[in-house]
């Protein structure tokens, strides 16, 4: 986990092969080899899971996010890893 200073946000960022069929992304679609996963969350507000290619500036949004849910935000991004990891178009679970 990550600050960004502020003390505001709380961060996970990992890397990540991706499944076949890669991850889908709200701006580029489909992407898929070696990725880092990114979900930020602030204190009340939405998480926010991201995903690049690892080494990359661009960060894109995994469709179907940001979301409010029960889980924790380190609970949504150590789902969102599986879901990339499996592949097949992986998208983040809508929470519902």
């Amino acid at each position: 986990m990550t600050d960004d200073g502020a003390g505001a946000a709380e961060q996970w960022v990992d890397e990540v092969v991706a499944g076949p069929g890669g991850a889908m992304t709200d701006e580029v679609g489909v992407i898929t080899g070696d990725l880092t996963l990114r979900t930020s969350a602030r204190p009340g507000g939405p998480a926010l899971v991201e995903i690049q290619y690892t080494g990359a500036e661009e960060w894109y949004r995994l469709t179907s996010g940001p979301h409010r849910l029960e889980a924790t935000p380190h609970a949504l991004h150590r789902a969102a890893l599986a879901l990339v990891r499996a592949g097949y178009r992986a998208q983040e679970q809508a929470d519902g």
